[in-house]
């Protein structure tokens, strides 16, 4: 890996600011000034430091974020505020993207990552990984409902959902409005509010609470975001 790659993947700026970094000749490798960018280092084995602090690389970043309304789930737009715009300025330069979408008016828990091959693991329907979903509802949700999403709602254009779990938390009946959360394991577009218009439902709110074993950490404010602790990323590596 050329070490300006390295320095900018670590935060030290740029690919083009990192070279005012090199020349301030603050960069050692295996204890000798480097002021080249482009010259080949090993993450794993060359000593790697700057203003005498040792880098400890990390190929892949893990962040958990408390996704508000609002917010796109996309690397970019030309038009709508994006997960990444939350992220601070070294952690975006280390092009995390979202692990699945959550629609601009969802809010919750959201894994941002770099790491393709997890990403892909808990998006397949193969794996079986949980989502799950607290949602406010226009209508009473009933038994009957709970039982037509463990069977398996059809959606609109013909799709067929899994089972999910329908578990209901409240219900007004003056207000005719549920609180429910379920459960499911894919991620298609819009599929827990389509899931609710199966059964002449809507939803007017909704936030994810898990995906896996993960739960959003309620400490996160809105907007907020932190990195995965170890224990969380085991439990998604090995989902």
């Amino acid at each position: 890996m050329r070490l300006d790659k390295l320095l900018a993947n670590m935060g030290f700026g740029t690919r083009k600011t990192v070279k005012d970094v090199l020349k301030s000749k603050e960069v050692t490798v295996n204890g000798l000034v480097e002021k080249e960018g482009k010259k080949q280092v090993n993450p794993e084995k060359d000593a790697i430091a700057v203003s005498g602090e040792a880098i400890q690389y990390q190929e892949f970043v893990y962040f958990m974020l408390h996704k508000p309304q609002g917010v796109v789930s996309a690397t970019t737009d030309n038009v709508h505020k994006t997960v990444i715009d939350l992220l601070q300025p070294q952690d975006q330069s280390r092009d995390p993207f979202p692990v699945g979408r959550l629609d601009k008016d969802t809010e919750g828990l959201l894994i941002l990552t770099n790491d393709g091959t997890l990403a892909h693991n808990l998006l397949s329907p193969k794996k079986h990984v949980d989502k799950c979903y607290q949602a406010s509802i226009e209508g009473i949700v009933d038994e009957q409902d709970i039982q037509e999403f463990a069977s398996g709602i059809t959606l609109d254009d013909g799709f067929n959902c899994q089972s999910a779990k329908l578990e209901i938390e409240s219900i007004d009946v003056e207000k005719e409005q549920s609180v429910i959360r379920v459960t499911i394991h894919e991620g298609k577009f819009h599929q827990v509010k389509r899931m609710f218009e199966a059964v002449d439902k809507s939803v007017s709110y909704l936030k994810r609470l898990s995906m896996g074993e993960v739960q959003l950490d309620e400490t996160l404010k809105l907007g907020e975001y932190r990195p995965l602790t170890k224990a969380e990323l085991d439990s998604l590596t090995h989902s």
